[in-house]
């Protein structure tokens, strides 16, 4: 054993053969899990040309790309939305007067609770709404209270001290929220606030439901055309791959906020010099002790 820790000991020579031999199998098993799926693909006649043949038109194409814009819209919209309303939501909880703080709880542990495609129906049906107002206030209503709940938590991880230092220096509270308390929050924030609206991007796609021509939308027209002996598979392979990455790039892009702040000077630590020694008393050296 060349080095260890208190909660880690290096591997031996049999661990290390050991994990070798687990990682031969478990690469072994997903490549044969993946030829095993590559199998039923190609037994089914999904890679057919008649199913990848819808594609190729300039109409299928331009109705996929409507479909993103409209998804891309929606998302937009709610994102925008959802973050104002989470902020005052966040602001109602950490109120000082209890009226406003227990209607803003009232508020979010409802909306919370409540499933997303239920109020997208309600506004939808019951109150007579446009598919894409009906689908943005559904998807601001639930990502909106969530999003609060994350604010007040991340304000209230901010460790106590601050607080009172601010307080202590004459700053009123809503100074002391937005100079002390909220940048330092956000940093703490910002996984869970982009966790949540990558959430909000995926819920978009209830938008079909009620007739909005989202993405899934118009992947869903083309899956049932009969002419292409309904391609679903096709369908599916081509939306996914586009749904994952505009999730992986909302993440890349709060990844690279985050590393923007680390490199603020507002945020980077100053150095302190030593400290040397003090003023010297009148008369030049300072006293010392006399010999022995």
């Amino acid at each position: 054993m060349t080095g260890a820790t208190a909660l880690y000991d290096v591997p031996g020579p049999r661990t290390r053969r050991r994990h070798a031999v687990y990682a031969v199998v478990s690469t072994v098993v997903i490549l044969a899990l993946l030829a095993w799926i590559l199998y039923l693909l190609f037994a089914t006649g999904q890679f057919t040309y008649t199913k990848w043949m819808p594609f190729a038109y300039e109409g299928i194409q331009e109705l996929l790309l409507r479909g993103l814009g409209n998804t891309l819209k929606a998302f937009a919209l709610a994102a925008v939305l959802s973050l104002a309303l989470g902020g005052l939501l966040a602001t109602g909880r950490l109120s000082d007067h209890r009226p406003v703080r227990w209607l803003a709880t009232v508020v979010v542990e409802f909306f919370r609770a409540m499933p997303v495609l239920v109020m997208i129906f309600f506004i939808f049906v019951a109150l007579k709404v446009q598919p894409l107002p009906a689908l943005v206030a559904g998807l601001t209503l639930y990502n909106g209270s969530v999003l609060a709940e994350v604010f007040r938590s991340g304000v209230n991880a901010v460790e106590r001290g601050q607080r009172e230092a601010a307080f202590a220096l004459g700053m009123r509270k809503s100074q002391v929220m937005a100079h002390v308390l909220v940048p330092q929050a956000v940093r703490a924030m910002l996984p869970a606030i982009i966790s949540q609206l990558v959430v909000a991007l995926k819920d978009t796609s209830l938008g079909f439901l009620i007739t909005y021509e989202e993405f899934l939308h118009a992947g869903k027209l083309i899956a049932s055309n009969l002419d292409y002996d309904l391609p679903f598979i096709p369908v599916v392979m081509v939306i996914s791959p586009i749904y994952i990455g505009m999730c992986m790039l909302l993440s890349w892009c709060a990844d690279w906020v985050s590393r923007r702040e680390r490199r603020s000077p507002k945020t980077k630590g100053v150095a302190v010099a030593t400290p040397g020694p003090g003023a010297l008393l009148p008369g030049g050296v300072p006293p010392t002790a006399p010999k022995r």
